[in-house]
């Protein structure tokens, strides 16, 4: 007799959201499939998509074959972004570090302004970081929700701490929020549930905390996967959002990336399709060859 593999099919789908607007539009999540399932009965009409990170200002602790692909543009946030389009990106992903009290304490009318000139300068979606700082974050990101008003920027993180301040600027100026927590199934789903009460769930991207190899990513890719199979398999509606993993950062800041160009490309690399395969739907990187090689990869399957 004849083997026949068996064949799952879901009941959950991953809400699809949208970032970006007219012909900048990109649609992530939308699958009823486990990562890479293809032989079960379902589809993944948006296949995982990748952007490169791009400073507010010139990076001072980066090894300098990371700065390298960026040297003539890497004191301009603007043309650094549009090279990273150059690169093939879906999107680019501004990193607010300057507004960190720690670091320059920049104020959130220049990062706003910042922020609407690298968007209308690219083709493609934007997506914006604050530093991270729950108090500052909440000036920050709010301002740059109202000065790129209407444009649909993905923008976070959207914390515990301050989910109604930040969530109600981004809402009420028309922008997709990143919601994130810290490797927790539970405070993942309290956070969603929250931000659910005054945000539509269909404009929230997870941002369940991505750590590099050898340094928690394992932790990460539990996560992701936890979240991604619950979310299909049991319709659990606060885990069924896309999922984004930022990790050029925690990636190139480990020992091993700095010490070489390929341990640093391998380690981003790795890391990268680890969490691909755990169910990140959008992926941010930092260097352009990581980003070629795991295209490469990808199409080589």
């Amino acid at each position: 007799m004849d083997y026949k593999a068996p064949v799952e099919a879901y009941t959950g789908v991953v809400r699809e959201v949208a970032i970006g607007k007219g012909n900048k539009s990109l649609k992530i999540g939308g699958e009823n499939i486990l990562p890479l399932h293809f032989f079960d009965q379902g589809s993944n009409p948006n296949p995982v998509k990748f952007a490169l990170e791009v400073l507010d200002m010139k990076p001072e602790d980066w090894p300098e074959h990371a700065v390298e692909p960026f040297k003539d543009v890497i004191a301009n946030s603007v043309s650094w972004a549009k090279k990273c389009q150059g690169a093939g990106v879906d999107a680019v992903s501004l990193f607010l570090m300057s507004t960190d009290p720690a670091v320059k304490d920049a104020p959130a009318d220049k990062a706003a302004t910042l922020a609407k000139e690298v968007a209308e300068a690219i083709a493609v979606p934007l997506i914006v970081y604050g530093s991270g700082d729950e108090k500052k974050d909440v000036e920050v990101l709010s301002k740059v929700a109202e000065v790129c008003d209407g444009m649909n920027l993905l923008i976070g993180p959207v914390l515990k701490e301050n989910y109604e301040a930040v969530g109600k600027a981004i809402l009420n100026h028309g922008h997709t929020a990143i919601a994130q927590s810290p490797l927790d199934i539970n405070l993942l789903k309290e956070l969603n549930v929250k931000l659910s009460k005054i945000f539509p769930p269909d404009r929230i991207v997870i941002d369940p905390l991505s750590s590099a190899l050898g340094y928690g990513m394992e932790y990460s890719f539990s996560l992701i996967e936890r979240v991604k199979q619950i979310g299909i398999m049991t319709k659990d509606s606060m885990t069924m959002m896309p999922i984004i993993a930022n990790l050029g950062g925690e990636c190139w800041k480990t020992k091993q990336a700095k010490e070489n160009k390929k341990q640093g490309l391998l380690w981003e690399g790795v890391t990268a399709l680890s969490l691909l395969l755990a169910g990140a739907n959008i992926i941010v990187l930092r260097h352009p060859e990581t980003l070629k090689l795991i295209k490469e990869t990808i199409e080589a399957r």
